[in-house]
């Protein structure tokens, strides 16, 4: 009866210690490259009590304590000094964790008051490095892109991890985790954005946006750890580059030189522009001649690059704007159309000719009047000579007073005399 009674109890033990850790519920921690991470046995110890750290596969000791004695087990050269134990509660602490300590980790805690375990699967994130190979991928805003794992088909036991850096701080955005897709949906730049390949695990970003420009890094643990970094750039759409004249040098005119104001007229200076760019080149060309260019990597700006030309040039010009994906061209410029007379040189070309005018008119109506002035007195003169020596004539008769009768005897003589009349 005592055999069965020992024999019963076992059993019980062999149950509960082997196959009921089995169907413990497995705990999942996750911790950042070279951090500190505490795994809890949540338990106070008393002076008899055994607790079992075992990491791995083959469920490898680690650490130990059994009546109070602290036993680690340096011959495990995977964590070296790492590992550090609490002495009331037995809890494990490992220091500096590495992308190598990834697994599982299972606890033992053996007292008069039962037995007990307890499994915590550790993710450890790895950290870029600057050696890390990353590669580079460019999109066109809108559009979407997939990052490639390389993996043919994912195992039940892999774990593929998609994190995305933010602010220098690597933030878990999917993973595949026993053949289960995750996707963070609280990231909200990303939302309703991502999805996973079940096969490979490799992750398409949807409709994707400027905002989404950044370093992507893949984890993938199997055996062994995996490391890949893409470097994804999202371009904007280019607007078409606006050429207009550019009339700045236009004020300098009024002050400069007959030889400047010369030079004014037979060249002038075009400009080229685009607004909120970044990421971009300008360029003016010349046929298929580069002639000038300039380059920003600014967020939101106004970009523009002058050009000096001929005003009688017949060669083709043009202005492209550009980004590592996509292009814009404005082409077939009027050159005798943009290259017209600055509006303030026509302005100050309008007072000269109406100066001149003014001073003509001002200059005829002064010979006008100069001109009537002495015909005016010539008249007058000559109208006072003609006075002065008009001569009236007048016939005089003399004639014989009737108060004498008497006939003379001589021959009558008739006198003529001027008279001046005043």
């Amino acid at each position: 009866m005592i055999h069965s009674v020992y024999f019963f109890c076992l059993c019980f033990l062999l149950w509960n210690g082997v196959f009921g850790a089995d169907a413990d519920e497995v705990k999942s921690v996750s911790v950042m490259e070279g951090d500190s991470v505490t795994l809890n046995t949540d338990v106070t110890l008393l002076r008899d009590d055994q607790i079992l750290w075992m990491f791995g596969p083959k469920e490898t000791r680690i650490a130990e304590i059994y009546k109070q004695n602290i036993d680690m087990y340096d011959s495990n050269e995977t964590f070296g000094d790492r590992l550090q134990m609490d002495s009331q509660t037995g809890s494990l602490t490992i220091r500096n964790i590495r992308t190598e300590h990834t697994g599982l980790y299972k606890l033992q805690i053996f007292s008069n008051r039962g037995n007990s375990y307890k499994r915590f699967s550790v993710t450890v994130y790895g950290v870029i490095g600057d050696t890390d190979e990353v590669k580079s991928v460019s999109v066109m805003e809108g559009d979407s892109v997939s990052l490639n794992t390389g993996v043919s088909e994912v195992q039940r036991n892999d774990l593929i991890l998609w994190m995305f850096n933010v602010n220098n701080s690597e933030t878990l955005i999917a993973q595949i985790h026993r053949q289960n897709i995750y996707i963070d949906d609280s990231v909200v730049r990303f939302r309703d954005r991502l999805q996973m390949d079940s096969q490979t695990g490799s992750l398409t970003i949807r409709n994707i946006r400027t905002e989404h420009s950044g370093l992507y890094k893949l984890q993938i643990i199997k055996a062994g750890v995996t490391y890949k970094s893409f470097s994804v750039a999202v371009y904007a759409p280019l607007p078409i580059p606006v050429i207009t004249r550019d009339t700045s040098n236009c004020s300098s005119s009024s002050s400069s030189s007959s030889s400047s104001e010369r030079s004014l007229v037979s060249r002038c200076s075009l400009l080229c522009s685009a607004v909120n760019v970044s990421h971009v080149t300008l360029s003016w060309f010349k046929g298929n001649s580069l002639l000038s260019s300039i380059s920003v990597s600014d967020l939101s700006i106004s970009l523009s690059l002058p050009l000096e030309v001929e005003y009688q040039d017949k060669n083709t010009y043009s202005c492209v704007i550009n980004n590592p994906i996509s292009n814009q061209t404005q082409h077939n410029i009027n050159i005798a159309q943009l290259c017209h007379t600055c509006p303030e040189l026509k302005q100050q070309t309008l007072l000269v000719v109406l100066s001149v005018v003014m001073i003509i008119l001002v200059l005829a109506v002064v010979v006008g009047a100069i001109y009537f002035n002495r015909r005016k007195c010539k008249q007058a003169r000559s109208q006072v000579q003609t006075c002065k020596e008009e001569v009236l004539y007048a016939e005089t008769t003399f004639c014989a007073r009737s108060v004498h009768s008497t006939k003379p005897d001589e021959e009558h003589h008739i006198i003529y005399s001027s008279v001046n009349a005043k």
